[in-house]
């Protein structure tokens, strides 16, 4: 039986809209992660972020809030908030490997300082009103940093620990460290995610029988560029043109409802370069997608994409 699939949070991409044609269109996700929120001194979200929140944009799916933040104050003013939505569980982020975000301190730049991060750890799971969920990689400059930050984590009752094994330093880059997380694996006491170059039904399979420690998997860039993968893992129907070409078509419908035509190209233009890695040699059709200047000129390129090209046995993410 398949592992429960979670839907990474991808800051610009999967927003509310996003999320709810995808739930349309596929079947797989038993988790939706929201992009992060990240609180200020003001201690008020903004326009984007609280529509991005909004149960009334987040109807039928089961999704969670994440944090961004290295003050417990601020942290547990954002969960209140939430709570009082009707959320039941908040996510923090140790992983973002940003550099305007870790020279800020947060994301993966609380993985630097341990001492402030047990502070930070203390409050929150002492304070918060609801569950807490940690998504982090294992360590800022090198995967020997993950022994001691798991043992602080363990400390901690979480109610799911995702681990993203690769450094702060190593960004997406080269390959996860599999076998530190592996070799973890036995001695984490949080129920265990993980996260990173899932791209293939095989390669969540294999992780799954890998680590039977493992209670899920979070999937982010592979769900990007083949929106079945998750269904396609728990025994389900494959991507075709068809449903992609359907999901693509009623995304754009939808953008086009709700935000200014530069708006949906910006995202349009992101979705396509994910999507295109799925086909046999779609560089041309990409090129014109990712520079159109208007609606027109990328619904031309993208209809040549569905019409010309054809779709790989196997459509995944391809690293540049």
């Amino acid at each position: 039986m398949a592992l429960p699939v979670y839907f990474a949070p991808m800051e610009g991409v999967t927003d509310s809209i996003y999320r709810r044609v995808h739930k349309a269109h596929f079947t797989g996700i038993d988790k939706y992660f929201i992009p992060f929120i990240s609180p200020t001194q003001n201690l008020v979200l903004t326009p984007r972020e609280r529509h991005n929140v909004s149960p009334e944009y987040n109807a039928g799916l089961r999704v969670i809030p994440q944090v961004l933040t290295k003050n417990a104050d601020h942290f547990l003013w954002a969960a209140q908030l939430l709570y009082d939505m009707g959320y039941d569980e908040v996510n923090l982020n140790t992983g973002c490997p940003s550099g305007t975000v870790t020279a800020k301190g947060k994301g993966a730049g609380m993985l630097q300082h341990l001492p402030e991060l047990e502070c930070f750890l203390d409050a929150i799971f002492s304070r918060s009103p609801m569950r807490i969920s940690i998504k982090t990689r294992i360590g800022f400059f090198s995967p020997e940093e993950y022994d001691l930050l798991l043992e602080i984590f363990n400390r901690y009752p979480m109610c799911e620990l995702i681990v993203h094994p690769r450094t702060r330093e190593e960004f997406y880059k080269g390959e996860p460290h599999e076998d530190v997380y592996l070799a973890a694996a036995k001695r984490t006491k949080p129920p265990l995610v993980y996260n990173g170059n899932l791209f293939t039904a095989e390669a969540c399979r294999a992780i799954e029988e890998k680590s039977p420690e493992t209670g899920a998997l979070m999937l982010g860039r592979g769900l990007l560029a083949n929106p079945a993968l998750a269904q396609t893992y728990a025994g389900g129907a494959p991507l075709d043109k068809a449903s992609l070409r359907a999901f693509h078509d009623d995304l754009l419908a939808s953008y086009m409802a709700e935000y200014p035509k530069n708006v949906v190209l910006g995202r349009m233009r992101e979705v396509a370069k994910n999507i295109c890695c799925g086909f046999e040699n779609a560089h041309k059709p990409l090129k014109i997608a990712r520079k159109a200047g208007s609606i027109p000129v990328y619904e031309d390129a993208m209809t040549r994409l569905f019409e010309e090209y054809e779709l790989q046995a196997s459509p995944c993410f391809s690293p540049d």
